[in-house]
């Protein structure tokens, strides 16, 4: 029978060394907070409970990562992480096994954790592991047996102490049902003067109880951040697992360390990404689509064949199949592209449908508008959707021909194989098949003379 799981994460640190305002465990890691990664990792191991310890920052954490399942109990004063551990102990489940994370180690994986859980019902289980630089960690102490014998923290421990290499993560796994004896003999005599959690290995084993080190699997799991520098580094090992996920699921990859994926990146066969590309959100590359570099897809879906240029920004759109947008196009929410759509250089689409073979291919703004297929819109042209106080929609229907310049003032429709000519403001519906013009009458002034400059002629 699987045991009873409790979670607790400290995340009551301010993180000094940010130099920031905001809590540390709010400080983003591929577009979302790094308090958000420990959760889900946590959720993954289906825990009874998940207990958030929070204290610097106030509301702003409880309010930035939420859910049900979530429980926060807020530490204040904060007293050390055993203090911390203590605040927590009325919410957890007094049987099955006690889980520490902290806020501010993002990378640790299920795996690792589930590991030690899995040992840990008669054990204490601390996460070690041996850095070549431990400065600022906690050493492992063992005896001469091997096994461990306590942990020191840094600012307590000898000069040879602090030679060791074998650190603490801080992660660790204890029985629940001891712990609130444990808690209640923690002290701080020590040189910060705070309950520290590492005491409950002493603990434990003046009880009796064993305790055991596990390794991850790879020593950047349990890397926390504490400067902004730090951050960049994980930030770099983050997508460095991903971007080694796409290449080996077979997507081309220009540049595996220039990538940056910030939410959920699925590609179909023979996907080509160039440099610098950042995907947000869910984004869902079909078969045979290439990226061209410097491109942002946000919340997108591409179809297969399809063909992004480079220096393009799509957000929560759907591009159909064959098509091909950019350079340097934006398409805005709530666009949907049919198949073989072609937006060029400096056009705009905003919350439009634009249907098959239809193009716009120079200089447009295309905003909330139907756009038939076989559809050709013009260099210059724009949908002057908004009126100051409302938008209002622009329909154009198959087999239209909308010249250069021309302004579609909404609400209005062009009717199926009109054509209307270049400069033109159209602000009534325009009949099918026929040609529509509106153009101020061309004059020209004989004799005029061109001003110059300082009054001269």
């Amino acid at each position: 029978m699987e045991q009873t799981l409790n979670v607790v994460i400290l995340a009551a640190g301010q993180g000094k060394r940010m130099f920031s305002r905001l809590p540390k465990v709010l400080h983003p890691l591929a577009g979302k907070p790094l308090l958000a990664h420990v959760v889900d990792t946590a959720r993954a191991l289906k825990p009874a409970r998940i207990c958030v310890v929070y204290g610097h920052g106030g509301e702003q954490v409880p309010r930035a990562v939420n859910g049900a399942d979530l429980h926060y109990v807020k530490q204040e004063p904060q007293l050390g992480t055993g203090h911390a551990l203590g605040q927590a102990l009325p919410h957890l489940d007094p049987s099955g096994v006690t889980l520490v994370l902290y806020g501010d180690v993002p990378l640790i994986r299920a795996a690792t954790l589930r590991a030690m859980v899995d040992e840990a019902a008669k054990h204490v289980v601390v996460l070690t592991a041996e850095l070549d630089d431990p400065a600022g960690y906690g050493r492992v102490v063992r005896n001469r047996s091997g096994a461990v014998a306590a942990i020191i923290e840094e600012k307590d421990a000898t000069e040879t102490q602090r030679k060791l290499r074998e650190v603490n993560t801080g992660i660790m796994a204890l029985p629940a049902a001891k712990l609130g004896k444990w808690l209640t003999k923690l002290d701080n005599a020590n040189a910060q003067g705070e309950y520290y959690l590492t005491d409950m290995v002493k603990l434990a084993l003046a009880d009796r109880v064993r305790v055991v080190s596990r390794a991850p699997q790879e020593a950047w799991e349990a890397l926390g951040v504490n400067s902004k520098a730090q951050l960049a580094q994980l930030e770099r090992i983050y997508q460095w697992q991903r971007a080694s996920r796409l290449l080996e699921a077979g997507v081309s990859l220009a540049d595996p360390m220039r990538l940056d994926v910030r939410g959920e990146l699925t590609c179909g066969t023979d996907v080509h990404i160039d440099v610098n590309c950042v995907f947000e959100g869910e984004v869902r590359l079909a078969d045979r689509v290439e990226i061209g570099a410097n491109c942002v897809l946000c919340n997108t879906e591409v179809g297969a064949g399809t063909r992004i240029e480079p220096f393009t920004l799509i957000s929560d759109a759907r591009i159909g199949a064959n098509c091909r947008v950019g350079p340097y196009a934006r398409i805005r929410p709530g666009t949907r592209l049919a198949e073989e759509v072609h937006i060029g250089n400096f056009v705009e689409v905003k919350a439009s449908e634009i249907g098959a073979r239809s193009k716009a291919n120079h200089l447009a703004y295309i905003g909330d508008s139907v756009v038939g297929r076989d559809v050709n819109v013009g260099a210059g042209t724009i949908t002057c959707n908004y009126d100051g106080a409302s938008k209002h929609r622009t329909v154009i229907e198959d087999d239209v021909f909308i010249g250069s310049d021309t302004q579609l003032v909404a609400p209005v429709t062009v009717h199926r194989g009109a054509t209307i000519g270049a400069g033109s403001t159209v602000t009534r519906d325009a009949p099918p098949d026929q040609l529509t013009i509106s153009r101020a009458r061309q004059v020209s002034i004989a004799g005029w003379k061109r001003p110059k400059k300082g009054g001269e002629g």
